[in-house]
């Protein structure tokens, strides 16, 4: 079974929900607003994905923060974790989680490949 993860009313999200149905692949879908995240699932993502690709710089989120903010996360995979708790919309989205890994933010042309 595949897992979602991200934020409902996201267009990166829309077009992944949109890409698996196409598909015909069944997935569980779950909402950082609604159901927060844990800190064991980002120490599984940062090592196995890295922090490069788990935290969303580009976004708005990211933006907003104060610089020591940002230097407070980036300082150590203990306080990225506890940031990424707090504000959950600083993970790039979406993060699909397949039988065979992970695979983050939305390409068409990956989602596409995809087999249930």
């Amino acid at each position: 079974m595949f897992k979602i993860y991200g934020i409902k009313n996201c267009n990166s999200m829309k077009k992944a929900f949109d890409a698996l149905q196409a598909k015909g692949i069944d997935y569980q879908f779950h909402d950082y607003k609604k159901q927060g995240i844990d800190a064991e699932t980002l120490e599984i993502w940062l090592k196995e994905i890295g922090a490069d690709k788990v935290l969303n710089k580009k976004g708005t989120t990211w933006r907003k923060l104060t610089a020591d903010e940002q230097a407070h996360a980036s300082s150590s995979e203990q306080n990225l974790i506890e940031t990424l708790i707090a504000q959950p919309s600083l993970i790039k989205r979406p993060v699909l989680q397949t039988p065979q890994g992970f695979i983050i933010g939305f390409d068409e042309t990956t989602y596409q490949n995809l087999s249930a």
